[in-house]
């Protein structure tokens, strides 16, 4: 095989042979965007990775606490994961092995195009897939919004956590016509305490069902006479093919939000 090097979102020099045959994902959306656009050549993933339903493939661990002996053993050409998500650690220990990883770095909408497409085409040697094409249209598609809603996006509670500076998630919401009150904030998903959160101003309390698994019962009632939004978890803060139906379902949920009465 003749070796070929490619480069990841942090710029990293990536060796491959002439084509990669075997793929292990340590991201659930990156093994979504591998398994839709390439049925067969994912071969291992983590057991929280959930979509495709059906995916058949070895499961590895989790995303911080991978087995690395499982991985090896699967023996594939490539690794792909994310900077946030995963542990360096862990890369370096695959890296040591001679096993080629790949890294992703997503902090917005068009970085996340951009990585997908690498990723896909240049890393995998894929063609271009026609889910991508048509996420970027949803996306150019969306009306600009005619105002910004103040809000609140916790990811966690006990302790509460909300979104801060420079995420994916946030630069979604702002396309959406959500400023989020913590966007300028030191850290990208600060601790901040709830009583500072209920006198925050805010217009709005979005809440996705994960990390935290945010729902009707569990998150509105800590927000007495603040419209709650329920969004999908999956939709906001995954990068692969769910980005295509996006922008209408999470302007549907947005829309649907509701206060909250005990």
């Amino acid at each position: 095989m003749t070796p070929r090097t490619v480069y990841d979102d942090q710029g990293r020099p990536v060796r491959l042979g002439s084509s990669v045959r075997r793929v292990v994902s340590l991201v659930p959306s990156l093994t979504e965007a591998v398994a839709v656009s390439s049925p067969g050549l994912l071969v291992g993933a983590t057991d929280w990775c959930s979509h495709p339903a059906g995916l058949a493939v070895t499961r590895i661990g989790g995303t911080k606490n991978p087995d690395l002996d499982a991985i090896r053993a699967l023996a594939p050409d490539l690794v792909i994961a994310n900077e946030e998500e995963n542990r360096l650690p862990d890369l370096d220990a695959l890296r040591a092995a001679g096993i080629a990883v790949y890294v992703t770095e997503i902090r917005t909408l068009d970085a996340a195009f951009s990585s997908l497409d690498r990723l896909l085409t240049e890393a995998c040697g894929l063609t271009a897939p026609d889910w991508l094409a048509e996420a970027r249209a949803a996306w150019q598609q969306l009306p600009a919004p005619t105002r910004l809603r103040s809000a609140v996006v916790p990811i966690w509670r006990r302790p509460w956590m909300v979104l801060g500076r420079d995420t994916f998630a946030g630069d979604l919401l702002r396309r959406l016509g959500i400023r989020q009150l913590h966007a300028d904030h030191a850290d990208r998903y600060p601790a901040i305490a709830l009583p500072e959160l209920l006198s925050s101003g805010a217009e709005l309390v979005v809440l996705p069902d994960e990390p935290y698994r945010f729902g009707a019962t569990d998150g509105p009632e800590a927000f007495p006479g603040i419209p709650a939004a329920l969004l999908s978890g999956r939709h906001l803060t995954w990068y692969g093919p769910s980005l295509a139906e996006a922008p209408v379902l999470l302007a549907d949920q947005l829309r649907a939000a509701r206060l909250h009465t005990p």
